[in-house]
């Protein structure tokens, strides 16, 4: 017979030998009759470890058809609570327990034991102990019965609480002492223990969405704006499957997710079963770790190494729970543990010797900052005044490195701006700092390059380098500096950030709604925006204008990416963060939905494109179920409009890129969000204004211009050659 059992009370946990004892005492359970019997009907179980429900336990379905009954829930409630005290009292006399004090709970290697202290074996029966007193009732207590008498310190301690050891409370109980808040998924049967002991943890929230990819995507955020651990769960076979894309952003992201999966009953595995996926082989090239719990006995070891393996290495870790063993009981009884810590390490004092000397010999200097620098700002601000170096922005790491950087000049690639290509180009030397920035075309030819990096398989995959030095950025930056010179030339430096300003002038006439007015502005507009449309540059400067500064960006992979690039300042303490590694549609709305349960009183700006936001549409109803006041700023464009614009760089005609797009405003008005939407441009500022303004969540449809085209850095003659000929071909 088993005596560790759940009440079932939210949070709660007891023995059944206190819970017999509480009970002969005269506790008041009235408002936990159903906790009682499942408690006495777990004492009751024949077997210790069974998946069958105990005795006396009714199921889920009947207990809910009987909760419709609120009429006679009282007087169920005392029958209950009668007949548990009468089997009680039963068990006591069943086990020769003249006396409830004789059930102290002692600790044994089995588990509890009803060994009595001293003082109890000494004591008369009926007496009361030393250390306590008799109590008169109080209003409204029944004659006769004692209060309980208030728990000990040592008795509500996280490590002395008596907790029901089954796979699935070991699971939910490690995840709340890992700081976890939020499990988002759809339920399951596969899932059920799981999702139960999530709804009695008294931290941990379970988040329903409408879809597991958007439920992955959420987790990702969480993990990547809080550096720890965020978890997920996808049901047996489909549900797992939905997941996938949200965790690959997770793992191209190096973020540290957990997803845990539900599977078929142990016994079918293999077999085929209905909805049965393999899962190891499903997650193999996703995850870094992957294990499937066969036996109760495994944990929590198994849970110890799976989460380890996620924020140790950064990547996604899948967690596969047969749906027959959610609720087994562990013969294991300890306390999770996890070491979690990581190493900070610098290269050794002859590399940085040798890194020293070739920065001191260059004459111009360029730095590419990656995300992998956010934790040494400071370091690398020093880095950049010391060898008057211009500083060019990987997208991640505008935030940390935008705001009050006299040395930064934007981004590179295909979203990034003349001066930053400029800066590249013209140095003769590049020190790399946490960045693994892909695309080889947009790197410098001829320069001498250092890179400094974390992960060793970084150093020299993008570019060939001279001199590669694995270690944290900070750490190594701190050794670095007391060895560099300062570089004597300016010149470098102060040529990039004059054409980076001259850039941003031009920027933010294109974002003024009266640009049109100019001479210049109406010839562009002839060319490109005839019918007068919203100019996205002008919507993604007036949200920069209205948006609080630690406002949580998300952005949609595509031309909504461009616009904040190249118009929001990540001024203050705004974050960032996007489908930036892997590129995928349909990332903001679901990643601003766990970026606003993250730090629910900060302002979250996700800037939706129209095809992206159309693909998990259905996900709107979870912002407006838990009433997330997130800001959806739509680019309503009617195109996929990075596509559009690859295509006619190719010199192809548009062709699939058109989106016939309901009124998303309405759409929202329908499922109970605020929605807004602008089609003239003189309308723009107020309706951002009143956006930003109104609680709750809102979503904002801007009519925006189609034909918008936004220039590359170094624009080639090859991608204006084709552009004209798209645009030819396109007339015809």
């Amino acid at each position: 017979m088993r005596e560790r059992v759940r009440t079932g009370a939210p949070g709660k946990v007891a023995t059944g030998a206190d819970l017999v004892r509480r009970l002969v005492q005269g506790a008041d359970f009235t408002h936990s009759a159903r906790a009682m019997m499942f408690a006495l009907g777990r004492l009751r179980a024949q077997r210790c470890h069974t998946s069958t429900r105990p005795v006396g336990v009714a199921t889920q379905d009947a207990r809910r058809a009987r909760a419709l009954d609120a009429g006679d829930k009282s007087r169920r409630a005392h029958r209950c609570q009668q007949a548990t005290v009468d089997s009680a009292r039963q068990i006591t006399a069943a086990t020769g327990v003249s006396h409830p004090d004789q059930l102290h709970p002692t600790r044994s290697s089995t588990g509890w034991t009803r060994t009595p202290p001293a003082a109890a074996r000494n004591r008369a029966p009926g007496s009361l102990p030393e250390n306590s007193s008799h109590h008169p009732p109080k209003a409204g207590q029944a004659p006769g019965r004692r209060p309980v008498p208030a728990a000990s310190p040592a008795e509500t301690g996280p490590r002395c609480t008596p907790v029901a050891r089954t796979v699935a409370h070991v699971i939910v109980n490690a995840l709340e002492e890992l700081g976890v808040q939020h499990v988002f998924g759809v339920v399951g049967d596969a899932l059920n223990p799981l999702t139960e002991a999530i709804r009695t943890s008294a931290t941990l929230s379970w988040v329903g969405c409408r879809h597991e990819e958007a439920a992955a995507f959420a987790a990702g955020a969480q993990a990547q704006l809080s550096g720890t651990l965020g978890v997920c769960m996808g049901t047996v076979g489909p549900g797992s499957v939905h997941l996938l894309n949200g965790l690959y952003d997770a793992a191209k992201t190096r973020a540290p997710v957990l997803a845990i999966c539900g599977q078929v009953p142990l016994a079918e595995i293999g077999s085929d079963y209905f909805q049965e996926v393999d899962n190891d082989l499903l997650f193999r090239d996703v995850a870094v770790h992957r294990a499937t719990v066969t036996s109760p006995d495994q944990m929590p070891r198994m849970l110890e190494s799976t989460v380890r393996a996620a924020v140790t290495q950064g990547g996604v870790a899948v967690l596969t729970v047969p749906g027959d063993l959610g609720d087994r009981e562990l013969s294991e009884d300890r306390p999770v543990r996890f070491a979690l810590d990581r190493a900070v390490t610098r290269p050794d004092d002859p590399a940085l010797t040798r890194a020293a000397a070739l920065l001191n010999a260059a004459s111009r200097v360029t730095l590419l900052v990656g995300a992998g620098a956010r934790d040494a700002r400071t370091e690398v601000m020093r880095t950049a005044e010391q060898l008057a170096a211009p500083m060019v922005l990987t997208l991640k790491a505008k935030e940390g490195f935008e705001d009050h950087n006299p040395f930064q000049v934007g981004q590179t690639g295909l979203i990034g701006n003349p001066a930053a290509a400029h800066a590249l180009d013209s140095g003769d030397t590049l020190l790399m700092l946490g960045t693994d920035f892909p695309y080889r075309e947009w790197y410098p030819q001829d320069t001498r390059t250092v890179q400094i990096d974390s992960r060793e398989d970084h150093l020299g995959r993008r570019t060939p380098v001279d001199i590669g030095l694995a270690g944290d950025v900070g750490a190594t930056l701190r050794a670095l500096l007391p060895l560099l010179d300062q570089a004597p030339d300016r010149t470098h430096l102060d040529d990039a950030r004059e054409k980076f300003v001259r850039w941003q002038e031009g920027q933010q006439h294109l974002a003024d709604p009266a640009h049109e007015q100019h001479p210049g502005g109406r010839a562009r507009a002839a060319l490109d925006n005839p019918h007068h449309m919203i100019r996205p540059e002008a919507l993604a400067a007036a949200v920069d204008t209205h948006a609080a500064d630690d406002a949580v960006f998300t952005s949609d992979t595509g031309m909504a990416t461009v616009w904040l690039s190249r118009l929001v300042t990540m001024r203050g303490t705004r974050r960032l963060i996007g489908s930036y590694n892997l590129g995928s549609m349909a990332n903001a709305m679901p990643q601003a939905i766990g970026a606003q349960l993250w730090s629910p009183d900060r302002q979250t700006v996700a800037f939706c494109g129209d095809g992206g936001l159309s693909m998990l549409l259905g996900d709107l109803m979870t912002i407006k179920t838990y009433g997330l006041p997130v800001k959806l700023v739509v680019f309503d464009n009617h195109r996929l409009g990075m596509v559009k614009l690859e295509q006619e760089q190719a010199g192809l005609p548009e062709f699939g890129t058109e989106l016939d797009n309901p009124d998303f405003a309405a759409v929202a008005r329908a499922l109970g969000i605020d929605g807004i939407r602008v089609s003239d441009p003189a309308d723009l500022d107020d309706a951002v204004r009143r956006a930003f303004a109104t609680p709750g969540p809102v979503l904002l449809d801007v009519l925006t211009n189609p034909g918008e085209v936004a220039v590359p850095g170094r624009p080639t003659l090859a991608q204006g050659w084709g552009f004209a000929v798209a645009k030819i071909k396109e007339m015809l």
